[in-house]
């Protein structure tokens, strides 16, 4: 098992619930390399097998007995139905979110050095919290010192995307590599009157949840409030509309242009807008990646203990029990997006 330090590289990966795989892509490009994957649609296994053709593919996270030996690394974007704010709402209990206790069910049989989950921002909210509750707990009881953080992927790609990234470790400090390196600058948000950049929104969400932001688009995802699928718009400042096609969703992902194409091969050329909103963006996990290899000192100086019963806030990290919230906002994050 590895210590946590880079002097023994190359680091190992698995990933459980692999999609499309935005995690392997982005660990490969931070040099770590995935030996095994599980993804249960056929469709997603399609695109992996294009893309990652060494890759063991596992079908069922539940026929699963172990993790490989001499895995570093495990990580999970479990699936988010029964914890969306447009899902069932039922939290844990339900069938398909339910489905992250699987992982701690194969890390009491073989812990490994590292852990990453990562799921909607209604995790922290649902139910009281429940999820990242119970997230915290478990990894707790298996030895693990944690930090999570809602990320928005503003800071990377011209897309506003928010997710929260939990990063667990046995022997090294997850602060440091989930909460540390960044600045403080804003992107995306409109804070003029004038009409000088594109702006993304969405024609089907009406003025509940219009989505508008400068010099970039709102979340990608399969359909709308009103269960219309329907692309992100983008109004540019000489008066015309466009929108992005699936090429143009894959680059605002952090893939490469027809990542998916193969999935044609097998479905209908949509199936891939699904595919792709399903997805983690790259940049977001290269990121990661990067600072398991070299993380950078935290300073929580200015970090405060949750009060018990508190809300959980939106980045916090603790270890045997103990939780602190951390002084991050969502947008201190360094921005490498690019323009339209």
């Amino acid at each position: 098992m590895n210590n946590g330090t880079t002097d023994q590289l190359p680091l190992k990966m698995v990933s459980m619930f692999a999609g499309i795989g935005g995690f392997e892509l982005g660990f490969k490009q931070a040099g770590i390399e995935t030996t095994m994957a599980c993804e249960i649609d056929p469709i997603a296994q399609h695109v992996l097998k294009k893309n990652f053709p060494d890759i063991i593919l596992v079908d069922d996270i539940c026929d699963l007995q172990e993790i490989p030996d001499g895995t570093d690394v495990l990580c999970a974007g479990f699936p988010c139905q029964d914890i969306s704010t447009i899902g069932v709402k039922t939290g844990l209990s339900g069938e398909r979110s339910s489905l992250v206790r699987e992982v701690f069910r194969l890390l009491e049989k073989r812990t490994v050095e590292w852990v990453i989950f990562e799921n909607v921002p209604n995790m922290l909210f649902l139910k009281k919290g429940e999820t990242i509750r119970t997230i915290t707990e478990e990894l707790e009881m298996l030895g693990y010192s944690w930090a999570y953080r809602m990320i928005d992927s503003l800071a990377y790609v011209p897309q506003h995307r928010r997710r929260v990234f939990v990063v667990a470790s046995l022997h090294s400090d997850p602060k440091d590599v989930l909460l540390s390196g960044n600045s403080l600058q804003e992107h995306g948000v409109i804070t003029s009157a004038k009409f000088e950049e594109p702006c993304g929104f969405y024609w089907t969400e009406g003025k509940y949840a219009i989505g508008l932001y400068q010099n970039a688009i709102p979340t990608l995802k399969v359909g709308s409030t009103i269960g219309i699928p329907s692309a992100p718009a983008i109004a540019f400042p000489d008066g015309t509309v466009g929108s992005p096609d699936i090429k143009d969703a894959e680059r605002l992902q952090g893939f490469p242009e027809d990542w998916t194409k193969s999935a044609e091969e097998i479905a209908k050329p949509s199936i891939r807008w699904k595919l792709v909103g399903n997805a983690v963006t790259v940049d977001v996990i290269a990121w990661i990646a990067r600072k398991i290899l070299a993380p950078k000192q935290y300073d929580f100086s200015q970090d405060v203990e949750l009060e018990k019963d508190h809300k959980w806030p939106n980045a916090c990290w603790g270890f045997d029990g103990n939780r602190f919230v951390s002084k991050l906002s969502l947008t201190e994050l360094k921005c490498h997006c690019q323009n339209f």
